[in-house]
């Protein structure tokens, strides 16, 4: 049976005869268990504690004159369309400096931004990015990416030891945490995806493993290949799980002792709330909202782009130093709650208004 034989289909298209324009809202994310798809999730429980009506993504012939948030900002810049209904959409990451499929997208935003109605920004990199196209600032909200604290228990000794044995790592071990994609494509990912920068998560684990031969990796996330086949090459031990369940995620930070974002680019990325949550120190490059979010030294360390030898230092700072990490870990914690999903209901409220009616 196709969609629009279903019963619930014709009931709701009846009912949308009856819709004052723009007063529903579409939101769509990616397939099934990924990063966007669980955005759209969270999105849609922030909407309707607004009191906003959201209709299923999967109707989208419903869709004209009413409001569309597409989690992906591929679907309407790569092939652009004149929109039949008010849109919006998050721009995360695309430094046009070194991204020509972003400057392509920007150059999209930059002819067209009349017909766009608002873009969420996760961090004030972007936030200028995206306003250098030439687009209304009131069109632009600067949101960051937020948490939902009820996935992410901050780890204890017993926490981590419980995880370690279920995930067979020694409990001995120095664990350091990677959690994301980093190579092209959704296969096994041998080819690094530079703007994850795994050649220099590689570099800062060939660094700190001349001190710390205990060190231990645990990896989540598909298409990691390169940093597997980087770490055998170095004989650096570790695991790699692959999660069916975004959710799933908080017990794998439970094992760890630190959590480092090596990337050149990013708009979050979401792990820098995930560990913060998780009571893990974490050490990043300037990057995305990590650079908007962590105080250097205070809730967690930042090193230039590219600087592995910053990335190394930091990390065995923070394991060496009992107080620094106790208080990085504390005020991590502290920083998440502030950006949970329900503290940033005002700053959705703000974008929503007058976007939908």
């Amino acid at each position: 049976m196709k969609l629009q034989d279903t019963p619930q289909y014709l009931k709701t298209s009846l009912e949308s005869l009856f819709w004052p324009p723009h007063s529903k809202l579409f939101i769509k994310g990616d397939h099934a268990n990924w990063s966007l798809y669980w955005d759209a999730v969270e999105l849609t429980t922030i909407c309707r504690q607004l009191g906003i009506p959201v209709i299923n993504s999967k109707y989208r012939r419903l869709m004209k004159n009413q409001c569309f948030f597409n989690m992906s900002r591929y679907e309407f810049l790569e092939n652009w369309e004149k929109p039949d209904c008010r849109i919006a959409f998050p721009y995360y990451h695309g430094n046009p400096a070194h991204d020509e499929g972003s400057r392509k997208m920007l150059q999209t935003i930059s002819q067209h931004h009349n017909d766009i109605d608002r873009i969420q920004v996760s961090c004030r990199f972007m936030e200028e990015v995206i306003l250098n196209t030439g687009i209304a600032r009131e069109k632009v909200f600067l949101i960051p990416i937020g948490i939902n604290r009820n996935y992410f228990t901050p780890t204890t000794p017993s926490l981590k030891a419980e995880v370690r044995k279920e995930l067979g790592i020694p409990q001995q071990a120095v664990v350091i945490g990677s959690f994301q994609k980093d190579g092209n494509g959704w296969q096994e990912g041998l080819e690094p995806k530079l703007i994850k920068g795994p050649d220099i998560f590689l570099k800062t684990l060939s660094i700190l493993t001349a001190d710390i031969p205990e060190l231990f990796v645990l990896l989540t996330g598909p298409a990691r290949g390169y940093v597997k086949k980087g770490l055998d090459a170095m004989q650096i031990p570790y695991t790699h799980r692959l999660l069916n369940d975004y959710t799933e995620i908080s017990r794998y930070y439970n094992a760890l002792d630190a959590y480092i974002i090596s990337s050149r680019d990013e708009g979050g990325p979401k792990a820098v709330l995930e560990a913060m949550a998780s009571g893990i120190p974490l050490i990043s490059t300037k990057v995305g909202q990590a650079t908007d979010l962590i105080r250097h030294g205070e809730n967690g360390f930042l090193a230039e782009i590219e600087d592995a030898e910053a990335l190394a230092h930091w990390t065995g700072k923070m394991l060496q130093d009992s107080s620094l990490r106790k208080t990085c870990i504390n005020n991590g914690i502290d920083t998440a709650l502030a950006n949970n999903y329900q503290q940033q209901l005002p700053l959705w409220k703000e974008f929503m208004t007058r976007f939908i009616e």
